[in-house]
Order: structure tokens, then C-alpha cells, then sequence
């Protein structure tokens, strides 16, 4: 179904996110019939539909709906999974898109999309730093908080626009094609969604379904060994870059921790160094790999690239340093939620190292990560739903105690560290145990470590 036949339709939106509340008005602005359906409610919710019913939105919340409604298409956000019953009632007669379809419908310049397990928001920033330094009009939007229904009204006048793109909204695509198609990695993530890690797999791999030879997809190396194992077939051309010791067009030398070298055609030889950037840790230096792929992809000359990159700044919550007190650095990694981003931030930071990890479990092994936890940490502390799991996992490796609140946590971290020492917030988990979101947990981490008392602290740190 094309926009243009949607006037006049009876449309639901399930879920009332950011993502559904765009896709809402985006629909109503096409002169569809739009009803919003969420199961949840609260203050922010009724907020949201205040705002829709004002437009002329129907806004149901709760769980009462009448599942016998015929509608002529469903649009799923996000956050809702696929085995919902409001989506399964659904099923046979409706024909079901996700969000990520629904704007891609709309929208009217090149795609940029940037997928994998950890590293998105960082690298769709990064290109979209990129693509501002070398002259191109570009806004960066999807998975990273500004939703995709919401940005393709501006994309006339777009050289490209970059896309954060999460497996979740590639489960409803159809015709969704980026022009540039960049997967970063595939780790164990969300398996409280996704019955097997290759069903998780699938869904990412779902980003090159629509590529054509005109296309291109960049793909991490160690990743395209996964690809090739479930079957996918890459029709785009394709750049490949790896930050952990494989053969690629790109590459991070092992020799120094620093050197990405290239053997393409139009830019061989030495690129840049990891150290003319604000980033650090081999996990960042696999997005600046990403990054530079991609401008490679389109044409971008290789100076303005590095400059672009070597002027970018890393967003909070990323392996954010806080604070240094008493000799003790506070760093806030709160959008580690996934084991494989909470090795890569311990083997970013200095040790010995206090982790504070835990929140809500999506179905992960946490003893995959036992080895680098005993390497580096000395004490864990763990909060939320998943720390007797956690405990279970880690107490051969470290030490641990378990705190009641993020407050808490950080008091006795700073009660037990001793001068050199690195207090981490890296959870592995969601926020949504005790947060709104992963963004609130860093910010109620920073509030604890800003508000450190003098009797908090032990004489080793005096």
C-alpha cells in the first residue's frame, strides 16, 4: 500500500512511543483514519494522546480493545513485539508494517541505515558528523530518539539522511532500501524477544533484503562470516572493516592499538590514527571504521573525512567520564545494556575497576563475560532484577554486595575505592526495572556521583 492510497483508510498504530505518536501524525497528515492502540498507560502516555485527540486521532489505551474492528493497515512500533496479543488479533487480515516502513514510504532522499548490536548511536552521529563536514545536508534520525515518521518531512532538501535502525523495526520492513547499508557487529542481545541468537541475527540481517548492485553494504568482517553462515545474499558492493585482526578493506592495526590502514583503490595506504579522535577503546574505533567505509561508499574526500571524524564529541552515556574525585574516576556507560558492551568499556578504562551492573535481564549469558570481569574488576556491584542472576554468573570472578539504588550503589563504590581505581556504571541490562530509560539511569548515576559526601569516602581515597 502506498502513501498516496491511504487517504480515507482505517489505519492503527500500535504502541505510543515516540515512534507511534510520529507514525500518528504522519498518517493523519496522509488523511488516513488513524486509531493509536498502546496496552500501557500513565501521565506521559495521556499526555501523548492529548495531543493526538487534538489532531483527530482516536487514542485507545489500556488493554479493552475491540479486537473485531476491521482496519485496512496496522503500523507497529518499535517496542511492540510482533507475539503481542493486539498484534496477533491482527493477523490474516491486516496487513502489518513497521514504523521503519511506513517512513521509508515517505521519504525523499538517500538512505544512510547503521545496524548491529552496539555502537549505533555513536556511529550514525559520527556520519552524520561526517556528512555535515564534508558539505552534505543531512539530518541523522530513527533509533536514536528522533523518530523516523518525524524526520521525513524535511528529506526533500537532504543530501542523505542517516538512520539508527534496530532489529526490532526491521521485523515489519518490505520495501525499506538504504543506499548504504552498515552493519557493526552481532552479539548476544535481546533473547527476551528472540527465541535463538539466530533469529536475532536474522532480524539484522534484514537491513540488506531490498539492496540492489547500485547499492552498497558495509559490513564489519567478523560479521560477514555470520551473513554468509545464515545464507544472506549481499547484492549491493560491498566494504569491509574490522577492529579485531581480520582481513578487510579497512582495517585497525594490532601492532599499535592506533593505525587504520585501507587497501581501496581510491584512498590506500595509512587513513588516520584512533588518537586524532575524542574516542578511545578498540569498540570505537570499530565505528570510526564504519564511518570512514562509509564515506568511502559515497565518494567523500578522505581529508574532510578525518577532520569531520576528529572533530566529533561522544553523547553522554557512553562510556561518559563524570568525574575524578579523590583520585577515583566515575565513568557512566549506562547504555551498556548487553554483555558484549560491558567487556568492551572494561577493556576501555583503567583498572581495577568497581562495576556497577544490573537492571532488568533480556535473556542473556552473563557468564560469557566471567573472564575480563575477573581480570578487571575488584568489586561488583550489582542493582535491579537481574542481580542474583548476575551473582550466580560472577561470584567465582569477583567479589560482589548488592545495593537497594543507584545512590546507594555509587556510596558504596566510593566507600571501597582507593586512589587509581575506575567506579563503571556498565549494567548489561534494560533500565526499565527502575528507570524510564537508559538516558535517566546515567543521569541518576552522575546526581549520586556529583553529590559525594566527605564521610563516603574511605581514608584510602583521601
Amino acid at each position: 500500500m502506498q502513501t498516496n492510497e491511504l487517504r480515507n483508510k482505517d489505519v492503527v498504530v500500535l504502541g505510543l512511543g515516540r515512534s507511534g505518536m510520529a507514525a500518528a501524525s504522519l498518517l493523519q497528515r496522509d488523511g488516513a483514519r488513524v486509531v493509536v492502540r498502546d496496552e500501557s498507560a500513565g501521565v506521559e502516555l495521556e499526555e501523548r494522546a492529548r495531543r493526538l485527540r487534538r489532531l483527530g486521532v482516536r487514542v485507545e489505551l489500556g488493554s479493552q480493545f475491540d479486537l473485531t474492528t476491521h482496519f485496512d493497515l496496522a503500523v507497529l512500533s518499535p517496542g511492540i513485539a510482533p507475539e503481542r496479543p493486539m498484534v496477533r488479533a491482527l493477523a490474516g487480515q491486516t496487513p502489518v508494517l513497521s514504523e521503519l516502513e511506513l517512513a521509508y514510504r515517505h521519504c525523499l532522499c538517500p538512505i544512510v541505515a547503521i545496524t548491529g548490536t552496539n555502537g549505533k548511536t555513536t556511529t550514525t552521529e559520527l556520519i552524520a558528523t561526517m556528512l555535515a563536514g564534508c558539505g552534505q545536508r543531512t539530518v541523522a534520525a530513527g533509533n536514536n530518539g528522533h523518530a523516523f515518521s518525524e524526520a521525513v518531512e524535511g528529506t526533500a532538501g537532504l543530501d542523505a539522511l542517516v538512520l539508527e535502525v534496530s532489529s526490532f523495526q526491521l521485523e515489519k520492513v518490505a520495501q525499506f532500501r538504504p543506499a548504504v547499508a552498515v552493519l557493526l557487529n552481532i552479539r548476544d542481545d535481546h533473547l527476551d524477544r528472540y527465541p535463538t541468537w539466530l533469529d536475532y541475527a536474522r532480524a539484522k540481517a534484514r537491513l540488506f533484503m531490498n539492496q540492489t548492485a547500485t547499492d552498497t553494504a558495509v559490513v564489519s568482517a567478523e560479521s560477514l562470516g555470520y551473513l554468509r553462515d545464515l545464507g544472506v545474499e549481499l547484492r549491493g558492493q560491498l566494504i569491509t572493516f574490522s577492529a579485531f585482526n581480520q582481513p578487510a578493506d579497512l582495517w585497525l592495526d594490532w601492532a599499535d592499538g592506533d593505525t587504520i590502514w585501507s587497501s581501496r583503490p581510491e584512498c590506500r595506504g595509512m587513513v588516520m590514527k584512533l588518537s586524532e579522535t575524542n574516542l578511545r577503546g578498540t569498540h570505537n574505533a570499530e565505528n570510526v571504521l564504519a564511518t570512514l567505509a562509509t564515506g568511502l561508499a559515497l565518494g567523500l574526500p578522505v581529508r574532510a573525512m578525518r577532520d569531520a571524524i576528529g572533530s566529533y564529541c561522544p553523547q553522554p552515556h557512553r562510556c561518559e567520564l563524570v568525574a575524578c574525585v579523590n583520585g577515583v574516576t566515575y565513568v557512566n556507560d549506562s547504555k551498556a545494556t548487553n554483555v558484549d558492551a560491558v567487556a568492551k568499556a572494561l577493556r576501555a578504562v583503567p583498572e581495577p575497576v568497581i562495576l556497577i551492573a544490573g537492571g532488568r535481564d533480556k535473556g542473556l549469558d552473563f557468564g560469557a563475560i566471567r573472564e575480563v570481569i575477573h581480570e578487571k574488576v575488584k568489586l561488583v556491584i550489582l542493582i535491579g532484577e537481574a542481580a542474583e542472576k548476575m551473582s550466580r554468573a560472577w561470584s567465582a570472578a569477583a567479589p560482589w554486595v548488592r545495593a537497594d539504588s543507584m545512590a546507594e550503589a555509587v556510596e558504596m563504590a566510593a566507600s571501597r575505592a582507593s586512589r587509581g581505581d575506575t567506579v563503571l556504571l556498565s549494567p548489561a541490562c534494560a533500565s526499565f526495572d527502575m528507570y524510564k530509560n537508559y538516558e535517566q539511569r546515567g543521569e541518576e548515576f552522575k546526581k549520586a556521583v556529583y553529590s559525594l559526601q566527605p564521610w563516603a569516602l574511605t581514608a584510602a581515597n583521601q
